[in-house]
């Protein structure tokens, strides 16, 4: 019990840290560079989403705002494609788990053998809706990606979707602080993800109502 505490705060020690240096970008030369970095490794093994970095680099700056928003968008996409690959060429070796399916595992949040497991078994009827709603919520978007490509679902079905939810995320966290500024941060950080999530909730019931109707 007393190992696994301490690995516990350990973690959340790590994760800390990491949170302190990902927004130490915001206030250097670089962060714009430092924002597509970090959105593209994200989609793939990184912990930290771009959001915190995103919301300060829009306050120091807002005439950026939009500019901020779409590298975001860009660089989690194509991080998302890559994520794809591993998933898609380098998962399995053989019958088994490759070294880098078992370093996911083993190193990255959220990417368990059940998880990967529960996506999969989501994309045989919900493709688009699976990936849609882990890009736009805090669902962890790494597990989607490789899932995704896993499975092998249709490449432009993961693209559309994938751009449309990372996008409207991204451009609505810049849009609201570039609007309301320094107030609504606490808002975005403490609340947006719950706002996000129920949002999907009730595009996803508009859709299944359509379809009774129909």
């Amino acid at each position: 019990m007393l190992v696994k505490y301490s690995r516990e705060k350990y973690g959340l020690q790590i994760h800390r840290f990491l949170y302190d240096w990902v927004l130490s970008w915001a206030d250097t030369p670089l962060g714009g560079w430092a924002l597509f970095v970090l959105a593209l490794i994200e989609s793939v093994f990184f912990p930290i989403p771009p959001d915190p970095l995103l919301i300060a680099l829009v306050l120091s700056l807002k005439k950026k705002a939009l500019r901020y928003a779409l590298i975001t968008s860009i660089a989690s996409t194509l991080g998302g494609f890559i994520g794809y690959y591993i998933g898609y060429e380098l998962w399995y070796s053989g019958e088994h788990y490759s070294a880098i399916a078992n370093f996911f595992f083993t190193y990255v949040p959220g990417a368990s053998v059940d998880n990967f497991l529960i996506v999969k078994k989501l994309y045989n009827e919900y493709s688009f809706w699976v990936v849609f709603t882990a890009g736009f919520t805090p669902i962890p978007y790494k597990v989607i990606t490789i899932s995704a490509g896993i499975t092998k679902i249709d490449l432009a079905i993961f693209a559309i979707a994938s751009i449309t939810s990372r996008s409207l995320r991204f451009f609505l966290v810049s849009g609201l602080i570039w609007k309301y500024g320094a107030p609504i941060k606490d808002f975005i950080e403490k609340r947006f993800n719950l706002v996000s999530i129920a949002f999907v909730v009730l595009l996803l019931g508009g859709f299944v109502v359509i379809k009774y109707i129909l």
